[in-house]
């Protein structure tokens, strides 16, 4: 563990040195972030999820440096050309970008033209050049002609090829273009040529300017994906570059002669061909990884709310994936997601649906009925209204987003082999309903619908904290440990693929877990992985009152302590508030045991295995089916069905999302529209534009 990498993480995330260094050491033996931050407060300093995150990415990214740093090192010992005062340079610098200029002088070049005229022997001619002492060039130059330099000018312009190279390599050179680039860049896009009505899409862009620092991440990914198909043109170059040239020839220009002509030459050359051509795809590199990084943010945050929506819980469930011409496909589950029975209905024989539904909700005791958001989902559910259930049964419709790559999955196929797309589709619809997370976690999260250019962004970046999110929405909740599918166990912390799949194949084998320790029987489940997971899944009804609840069983024998010194039983104390009251926290702490832990405990006695998503409620749309049905100014109910940085897309019920642009979210300026929406949030939001043809709608949420 390296004391300056710990030094530098400490003082870019403001925490104290301590926290870092035994929070990189928990990583290190193989801790999760889940694990770290819900039961190891005390070695961490109480640090949440995200800082333990950050510290992990921040530690993986220096290490990434120091190989680069002896690679570097070795390289340059290979040549011969390294000194102490070289090798101290390079072991001091902890940025990337400043270690990569300093050894850009002897990074090994294909053939340059600068490389051709060292060759030449012009080195000696470009140096003397350069030291702007000589008056008289053509004279000096006449010098150096060879069978290889037969004229002056070809001396010259050999001379001033090195001359370029070495102002293109010079660190001060690059650190101040770069400078003016950090303030000053524009960002510009013109359409390619004859390719005007092919990039309709792009009409924003055709003629665009922007200051880079104020391009937002959707815009500038926009103009990447036109310029990535060919239709658009896109640059990064100084608004002023007489200025940016004017600022290298103050770094080199040193006097009046011939000479310095030709360096100034060298220097013009230099911008353009090597130094202005680097800096811009550096800055372009950058603006799309913060870019990304925005983007990724956005998909992040609104992944983490789709998987926390509220769950129906264990209700007997009818799900309906709707559907005109080849009908819609019902199924019917129990209270644990199994299916029991499929059919199909058709919308044009009205009564024979309605007789059908009727009966299978009768045989099947059906509590709800999930019906899915797309084509022909608003008529389905119509239907469905029309019908008077003895007792009445909420209906509900769920974002069926990514249900069509659910079931021509392997997961799928694994789960129904014997069963089609069809089927497996209206099972996730339904399932969704009962458990979001459960059933979400089985698709890849880029097809769920929502983000923003996710599939612009830097794939393993995104995959990277995607899969952090999951695996936090998984733990945050726990999960049920008897009913989990392996798909979900998968992101448990200390689980993973195989030992997942070794739980559920030992819990086919050996019937329902009654208790956590159990898990130690599964093969290949050690100690390490059992610290891991355990507090994190749960045994309903379990022997041991605390395998419930998010309590570890770690810590066990501190509520049984408490218990003990109040003179009744666990399952009591979780019962009797008045009893928890009278515990005084202070006398449990120990050595490793201390107030952050207990309180949690407490905390976690006062509910122990309450889901912490509460439950899902029905929605109703207003009274429009199709985009035609909209007018300008009403008001409509809806829901919120994707947040980008520019807006929220809200279902209002006629098949085409509209648009609620952040400028119209709020009558007071907000920077993020999550200040004012969640997914999945019902809103209400004014008509403001219609344009059928386009199938675009503008919405509003001010003065509603």
């Amino acid at each position: 563990m390296n004391p300056k990498h710990i030094q530098i993480i400490a003082n870019a995330l403001s925490i104290r040195v301590q926290q870092v260094e035994n929070t990189v050491q928990l990583l290190t033996e193989g801790a999760t972030i889940p694990f770290i931050s819900r039961y190891r407060k005390e070695v961490t300093g109480s640090l949440d999820e995200v800082q333990v995150g950050e510290i992990k990415t921040q530690y993986q990214k220096l290490q990434e440096l120091e190989k680069r740093r002896e690679a570097i090192l070795k390289s340059i010992e290979e040549q011969g050309k390294m000194t102490d005062d070289l090798r101290k340079r390079i072991e001091a610098t902890y940025n990337l970008t400043e270690l990569e200029d300093i050894y850009l002088p002897y990074k090994q070049k294909r053939k340059t033209r600068a490389s051709v005229a060292r060759e030449k022997g012009l080195e000696p001619l470009a140096l003397e050049l350069f030291s702007q002492k000589v008056r008289d060039v053509e004279t000096l130059a006449m010098k150096f002609l060879t069978d290889q330099v037969e004229s002056i000018d070809d001396a010259l312009a050999g001379a001033r090829d090195i001359i370029a190279e070495m102002v293109n390599e010079d660190e001060k050179a690059r650190a101040t273009l770069r400078s003016i680039f950090s303030r000053e860049a524009v960002m510009r896009s013109k359409v390619v040529k004859s390719k005007e009505a092919e990039a309709a899409k792009y009409k924003d862009y055709f003629d665009f300017s922007e200051p880079l620092s104020k391009s937002p991440s959707h815009r500038l990914l926009a103009m990447r994906r036109g310029e990535e198909e060919g239709f658009l043109r896109v640059g990064i170059a100084p608004a002023d570059e007489e200025y940016a040239l004017q600022k290298l020839e103050d770094l080199f220009l040193i006097a009046n002669n011939e000479s310095a002509d030709q360096v100034q030459m060298a220097i013009a050359d230099a911008y353009e061909r090597l130094l202005e051509p680097s800096i811009e795809t550096e800055f372009r590199n950058l603006s799309k990884d913060k870019a990304d990084a925005e983007a990724i943010t956005v998909f992040v945050e609104n992944l983490r709310q789709l998987l926390l929506q509220a769950p129906l819980g264990q209700r007997r469930v009818m799900g309906i994936d709707p559907g005109f011409r080849t009908g819609c496909k019902i199924v019917c589950l129990d209270a644990s997601g199994n299916l029991k029975e499929n059919a199909t209905i058709y919308l044009h024989n009205e009564a024979e649906a309605i007789d059908k539904i009727k009966k299978l909700v009768t045989k099947h005791q059906i509590e709800a009925i999930a019906i899915g958001n797309g084509t022909a989902g608003r008529e389905t559910e119509s239907l469905c209204q029309s019908i008077s259930f003895n007792p009445p049964l909420s209906i509900f419709s769920v974002n069926e987003a990514g249900a069509s790559i659910y079931s021509a999955s392997e997961v799928a196929r694994e789960e129904f082999p014997d069963y089609d797309v069809t089927v497996r589709g209206s099972v996730s619809i339904a399932r969704r309903l009962m458990d979001p997370l459960a059933e979400l976690v089985k698709i890849d999260p880029k097809s769920i619908g929502v983000g923003q250019y996710q599939h612009d962004v830097n794939q393993s970046a995104l995959k990277e904290s995607l899969d952090r999110t999951v695996e936090s929405c998984v733990n945050s909740v726990g999960v049920n440990l008897n009913t989990a599918s392996k798909h979900l166990l998968t992101y448990v912390s200390g689980l993973g693929p195989s030992l997942a799949q070794n739980i559920v194949t030992y819990r086919a084998e050996n019937g329902a877990f009654k208790s956590r320790s159990q898990l130690k029987k599964v093969p290949r489940l050690g100690e390490k992985a059992f610290e891991q997971c355990a507090g994190f899944l749960r045994i309903r009804e379990a022997e041991h009152p605390l395998d419930n609840s998010a309590v570890h069983p770690e810590s066990y024998a501190i509520v049984e302590a408490m218990a003990k010194d109040l003179g009744v039983k666990i399952a009591d104390l979780i019962q009797n508030k008045a009893l928890r009251q009278q515990i005084k926290l202070e006398k449990y702490v120990t050595a490793k045991v201390g107030l952050p832990t207990l309180t949690d405990i407490l905390k976690e006695l006062d509910k122990p295995g309450l889901d912490p998503r509460g439950e899902a409620k029905a929605f109703s749309f207003g009274n429009v089916h199709k985009i035609e049905d909209l007018t300008v100014g009403m008001i409509l109910p809806g829901i919120v069905t994707n947040i980008t940085a520019f807006g929220a897309f809200v279902d209002i019920g006629v098949k085409q999302d509209g648009l609620v642009h952040i400028s119209q979210m709020s009558n007071r300026f907000i920077k993020n529209p999550n200040e004012v929406v969640k997914l999945r949030q019902e809103v209400e939001v004014k008509v403001m534009e219609v344009d059928a043809l386009r199938k675009r709608v503008t919405l509003s949420m001010k003065d509603v």
